[in-house]
């Protein structure tokens, strides 16, 4: 079954339709990606949430104090470039950030309100989130570590976004894709994302093949030969 699609949005709705992250995961493996999930303790906020949407790379750093009158000018600016670096999300996009430690939250609801404005799909956060009522209230799809009402504003600062970052040891890049759900949050490299979705398709269609014939009685040793998926 060979899907087709102009554009991210023609695409992230059809996946959002059938697919769902272990089925993406499975398929990089076989293309020799076998490093793409992140932590399994990053879970979205609302379990139903799915995060679907091209990265933007957030770089975060402790600091030990909210201005400080140092070498780097950056270090006198309170949040650093937090505010420029939401500012800057486009529509799709998911702000991804790491590299500070997990002292404070590094999401809350104003920014949520702001990444709504932008257009934005969603945001995965190394770390803790805030303000949980009002993101569930907002319903914007958010992956943390749990949340944590303690403010980044005395304890990090964002020094960098649409930058290369590592998270788990995962690389993340401007433009690459981010697809999470209650199971896990996986990153799809940008340069194989439409081989990869282009299977996942080809293989959900052939897991409901195998779902109908394991209903029907077959065994899994006799569905796994004629199916090859499982």
């Amino acid at each position: 079954m060979s899907m087709s699609w102009t554009n991210d949005d023609e695409l992230f709705a059809m996946a959002r339709e059938q697919l769902f992250v272990a089925v993406v995961g499975d398929v990089l493996d076989k293309m020799g990606y076998t490093h793409q999930f992140l932590s399994p303790y990053l879970k979205p906020v609302q379990q139903e949430a799915v995060i679907l949407g091209r990265a933007m790379p957030v770089l975060e750093a402790d600091v030990f104090d909210a201005e400080v009158q140092g070498n780097n000018p950056l270090m006198n600016k309170p949040f650093g470039l937090m505010f420029e670096a939401l500012d800057d999300l486009k529509k799709n996009e998911v702000y991804i950030c790491s590299g500070s430690s997990h002292r404070y939250a590094l999401w809350g609801g104003l920014m949520s309100t702001r990444a709504i404005m932008c257009g934005a799909a969603g945001a995965v956060v190394h770390g803790f989130h805030r303000d949980t009522t009002e993101i569930e209230r907002l319903n914007f799809p958010i992956a943390s570590f749990g949340s944590y009402a303690q403010d980044q504003g005395v304890r990090g600062k964002v020094i960098d976004w649409r930058v290369p970052i590592e998270v788990d040891g995962v690389r993340v890049r401007d433009g690459d894709i981010i697809f999470g759900d209650r199971d896990g949050v996986l990153v799809i490299p940008h340069e194989v994302a439409d081989e990869a979705f282009q299977a996942a398709f080809e293989k959900a269609a052939t897991e409901n093949l195998v779902l109908k014939a394991l209903q029907d009685g077959m065994s899994t040793v006799d569905a796994f030969a004629k199916f090859g998926v499982m």
